[in-house]
């Protein structure tokens, strides 16, 4: 097992525990958010810190379990299932691009209730 830091598994233990620096430590200060779309929906951690931090605080039970995983090359992609989301959403697909050891770039699929 690699003790190399793994963003996309750390970012996820620290959403599920609502630990918003840990969460943001994660990503690339110039971090691109979109929907599956390519709408640009966040840019850079000084958009995504009040907006995870909003989500967080009125989520108090959020908790993501990630169905399937898969890595190739930069890319991680995971389908995901969430509960005690506000507003709700249960499942997504997130597509990750890691760059230097940071998430660089997102993109979510996703069926909200």
């Amino acid at each position: 097992m690699s003790s190399e830091f793994d963003p996309v598994s750390e970012q996820l233990q620290a959403y599920n525990t609502g630990d918003l620096e840990r969460f943001l430590a994660c990503y690339a200060s110039g971090c691109v958010v979109d929907d599956g779309a390519g709408n640009r929906l966040l840019t850079g951690l000084a958009e995504m810190r009040p907006r995870y931090d909003a989500l967080f605080k009125s989520s108090p039970n959020l908790h993501c379990e990630i169905i399937h995983r898969t890595r190739i090359g930069h890319y991680v992609i995971d389908e995901e299932r969430i509960a005690g989301r506000v507003p709700a959403m249960s499942h997504a697909v997130v597509i990750n691009r890691v760059k230097d050891g940071l998430i660089e770039h997102v993109r979510f699929l996703r069926e909200i209730d």
